[in-house]
């Protein structure tokens, strides 16, 4: 038998796909890598996309380590197979899909839909493109046993993505991950059993923001999220960086009755191609120049931006100008704005059986503030998904707020993932508030921490392959360093779920190191009482060597 990482075996699978792939512009990628060098045709062709708690998410391409047809068909097979293993009435329940802008999710959700109808497997596909929380919400409204959301999130514009949710709401975690792995290992890319595009068992979804519609129904509920309805607010600046939550937040904000927001015209409307910026993540700097420009405009008291699936939820503050006559425009951290909206939510609802939730690599801060109004706090492991399965473990406990500091925030307990729209609906609350009161959004920040102390926060990122970004993080797991930039390391702590280093560096400074789950790198992150971690972390980066 020949080795399939070899020239002749890597050609023979490659012809194998080629046969079997439905579109032509893969057809003609795969015919350019069979004509071109032996090593590129090996890369694409050893081994393939590996599912993990994430889903699938690489760019756009031929092969089994891109995003494509064959490689969509093959874990949607995979996922039926687990369900029809593992839930009881998987046929009936069905599963609800949705998808984004992006090139290709269009036809990869079809091909989900296909899959789970071939199987007799009843299919619910969004007509339009959704934002993520609309399919997220409405998982437990249909009684779905899954749904998948066709996505690659706030990646750049070359990928795409396909995440996976199981009945709950919340996205899979340890061990469903892995089962739904191997049910993938068994399917045969090239070989997968497609139903007709107009088999019986597939439902359109109405994707209209009006009308008795899956959309509409979570446009309902978004009121809920608000606890001062009395304050509509001046406008706010918002963009949608071309991804698909432009319209669900303009309608989200009428239904809460909240000003319209002013929009960033050339950033509104979805598309896959983000022509106007490179990489579509809030965070990224140069990202929302364009919506603090507007912001300064036209004298919007908060800027506003969702990720391009709008499940996140970035944000600009204006700061004094100290006689210069010009407002300065601060993008706020991810946990900034978690304090922001937990001082909110916490000054505005009661009870000792209220519980908030935030991840490992986010600030201690919300733990200090639930302390100060009596609320239950947890701490869980780095990713969203998390925080909606540490919410389910809790049954007894009323969940009010959970964030992570990469931007994902839940304001309400449906559904049980990060929800960019309500985040900024509340958001949007706290601004018309701290106007109301004669204050500025910077002011309520600098009273948290006056109350608080002053929580520092710092991240740096390294770019390594992920085998060796593990191996680096785990170097200093065996052999941690005695000291970082001259300070003492006092303790350490693995968190082997996460892959994450904890160094504490006395009372007052944390550092915190882990290989990402979802992007070639290693992640740093620090947090200082009163002190600013970034040096620190620069010295941590140089012992990974």
């Amino acid at each position: 038998m020949s080795d399939p990482t070899s020239a002749p075996g890597v050609r023979d699978e490659a012809e194998r796909w080629l046969a079997a792939e439905p579109d032509a512009d893969m057809r003609d990628e795969l015919r350019a890598l069979l004509d071109g060098p032996d090593a590129e045709l090996a890369a694409r062709f050893s081994g393939r996309l590996q599912f993990g708690t994430a889903g699938l998410r690489a760019a756009v391409g031929a092969g089994p380590q891109r995003m494509n047809r064959l490689v969509v068909r093959q874990a949607a097979a995979g996922l039926v197979e687990h369900l029809l293993r593992t839930v009881p009435d998987a046929a009936a329940r069905g599963v609800v899909i949705g998808y984004d802008a992006r090139r290709k999710s269009d036809v990869f959700a079809l091909d989900t839909a296909r899959a789970c109808a071939a199987r007799g497997v009843r299919a619910m596909v969004f007509s339009g493109v959704v934002p993520t929380p609309v399919l997220a919400w409405n998982i437990t409204g249909t009684g779905a046993a899954a749904g998948v959301m066709v996505t690659a999130s706030h990646n750049p514009p070359a990928d795409n993505g396909y995440k996976v949710y199981l009945g709950t709401g919340a996205q899979i975690v340890p061990p469903a991950d892995t089962e739904i792995a191997a049910c993938i290992d068994e399917v045969d890319p090239t070989a997968v059993q497609l139903a007709p595009e107009d088999d019986p068992l597939i439902e359109r979804l109405d994707a209209a923001l009006t009308g008795d519609t899956l959309v509409a129904a979570y446009l309902d509920a978004v009121p809920r999220v608000r606890f001062r309805p009395e304050l509509r607010g001046r406008p706010v600046a918002y963009t949608a960086l071309h991804g698909v939550g432009g319209a669900t937040l303009v309608a989200a904000f009428e239904r809460a009755g909240l000003a319209p927001p002013v929009v960033v015209a050339e950033q509104q409307e979805p598309d896959g191609t983000f022509p106007t910026v490179g990489f579509p993540n809030p965070e990224e700097p140069g990202a929302i120049d364009r919506l603090m420009a507007l912001a300064e405009s036209v004298g919007a008291p908060i800027a506003l931006a969702n990720d391009p699936d709008a499940d996140r939820l970035g944000a600009a503050i204006p700061q004094p100008s100290r006689g210069t006559g010009t407002t300065l425009w601060r993008r706020l951290g991810g946990d900034e704005i978690g304090w922001l909206l937990a001082d909110h939510i916490l000054r505005h609802t009661e009870g000792d059986d209220r519980l908030v939730v935030t991840t490992l690599v986010s600030s201690s801060l919300l733990g200090r503030m639930a302390a100060a109004h009596g609320v239950r706090a947890a701490e869980t492991f780095t990713g969203f998904k998390w925080i909606g399965h540490t919410v389910l473990e809790r049954p007894g406990d009323r969940f009010v707020f959970g964030y992570e500091q990469a931007l994902g925030y839940l304001v309400t307990d449906r559904p049980l993932d990060k929800d960019g729209i309500t985040a900024g609906v509340l958001l949007a609350e706290v601004a018309a508030l701290a106007e109301a009161e004669g204050v500025t959004l910077q002011e309520r920040l600098d009273a948290i921490a006056a109350t608080f102390g002053r929580h520092v926060t710092a991240e740096l990122s390294i770019k390594m392959a992920p085998a060796d970004a593990a191996a680096a993080v785990e170097r200093l797991r065996a052999e941690p360093p005695a000291a970082v930039g001259g300070r003492a390391v006092t303790e350490t702590a693995w968190f082997p779920e996460a892959g994450l280093l904890r160094l504490q560096l006395g009372d007052a400074l944390r550092l915190q190191i882990r290989p990402s789950g979802t992007e070639p790198k290693v992640k740093l992150y620090g947090e200082g009482l009163e002190i600013d971690p970034a040096p620190l972390l620069d010295d941590l980066a140089a012992l990974l060597g």
